[in-house]
């Protein structure tokens, strides 16, 4: 019998019908990582986020609270906010016909307002998401009723590290972005999660990262038993591309964690990696069943920025993996509509955690494949 692990069928990359399911049925129903908490620091800051086929606009109220809401006006439907990122004073002002509403989404003035006593401005207000704020992200869910925070997003992390106190030690919420790269990726999201999750590629595309994490080189990612990071090298001494000092490490973290770099996938769309001096935080945004941006944060200590330190041969060196992924990624995109594709592919056994991954997937879309 064979060990091989068949994969998705080709179309399940390519297929824009499949690509709304996913949009529907996953990254509208499920709790989606959209910004730093940071990027809305003080109210009325806000950015724009595209979480499946929704525009968001996510802002901070008076009270300190983030706050998402369906970027469209009540009244004829007009975009309301067209930047990515800005401020506002107390209101965001339709361009169309002037309505405008509060920090709490709330309609607060519109043309000729008072002669229009039987507009109920809460009724009229924007139109509210689901907002939680942890690890010093804000995350949104579009659905009516959210499936748990507990479970599916603080849960991908026990169960990953075993225990949430683990990733706790690191103090996401206070760290700072000390560099931020956005990349435009021509491939499914799929591919980049899949793309992670596994190290069978790591030895082939990653020479840095292996010299730094030697055990890469066998082919098992970091992910593949709980509560393991995997060790630096004997003569490595930090996480960074050529295995120099890095920067001072988060103080908080425990003995066994100092010297070991820890993965985490939290579906649909994130990914956290931790070293003992810094965090890097990747969060999705699939905008095409072939295009997905991918907003990548490198996160330290604020008396390390502070300091001036030099930050860039650690962001170096998983820039460096981002790029080599990505590119490895858009290799296989095209191939993903080929004939020698149509019925799939195969996993090797290092790689079955894939296979659990698109048996997620399927069983996400499940309801509307009828079957």
């Amino acid at each position: 019998m064979s060990s091989l692990i068949p994969t998705l069928a080709g179309s399940w990359y390519t297929d824009p019908s499949i690509f709304a399911r996913e949009q529907e049925l996953i990254f509208e129903r499920m709790w989606f990582c959209v910004a730093r908490g940071s990027d809305v620091a003080t109210p009325g800051a806000f950015r724009t986020v595209q979480v499946g086929r929704e525009s968001l606009l996510v802002t901070r109220a008076a009270d300190g609270r983030a706050r998402a809401f369906l970027n469209v006006c009540r009244h004829r439907g007009a975009q309301l906010c067209a930047e990515e990122s800005g401020s506002v004073k107390r209101t965001f002002k339709c361009m169309y016909h002037a309505w405008a509403y509060g920090l709490d989404g709330k309609l607060v003035a519109a043309p000729n307002l008072v002669k229009m006593p039987d507009i109920d401005r809460v009724e009229y207000g924007l139109t509210a998401v689901h907002v939680r704020e942890w690890l010093g992200y804000v995350w949104v869910c579009l659905a009516d009723q959210p499936p748990s925070f507990e479970d599916d997003v603080m849960g991908a992390c026990t169960e990953r590290l075993g225990d949430l106190e683990s990733i706790e030690r690191y103090r996401l919420p206070e760290l700072e972005v000390g560099r931020r790269i956005r990349y435009d990726v021509r491939a499914n999201w799929k591919l980049i999660i899949e793309n992670f999750m596994e190290c069978y590629h790591c030895s082939t595309i990653h020479p840095e990262l292996v010299h730094v994490l030697p055990e890469f080189a066998g082919g098992y990612a970091a992910q593949y038993y709980v509560g393991h990071g995997a060790e630096f090298g004997r003569d490595v001494e930090g996480f960074t591309v050529d295995g120099s000092p890095g920067v001072t490490t988060i103080g908080t973290i425990a003995a066994e964690q100092d010297r070991r770099y820890y993965a985490i996938t939290i579906k649909p769309q994130v990914f956290v990696n931790l070293v003992p001096d810094h965090v890097i935080f990747h969060r999705m945004y699939p905008l095409a069943a072939d295009r997905t941006i991918v907003e990548c944060d490198w996160l330290f200590r604020p008396d390390v920025l502070a300091s001036g330190a030099d930050l860039s041969r650690s962001v170096e060196l998983f820039d460096r993996v981002n790029r080599q992924d990505f590119e490895a990624c858009e290799r296989c995109q095209p191939s993903m509509s080929s004939r020698a594709y149509a019925r799939g592919g195969v996993l090797v056994p290092s790689e079955h955690h894939i296979g659990a991954f698109h048996q997620w997937v399927t069983d996400r879309l499940h309801p509307i494949r009828g079957k």
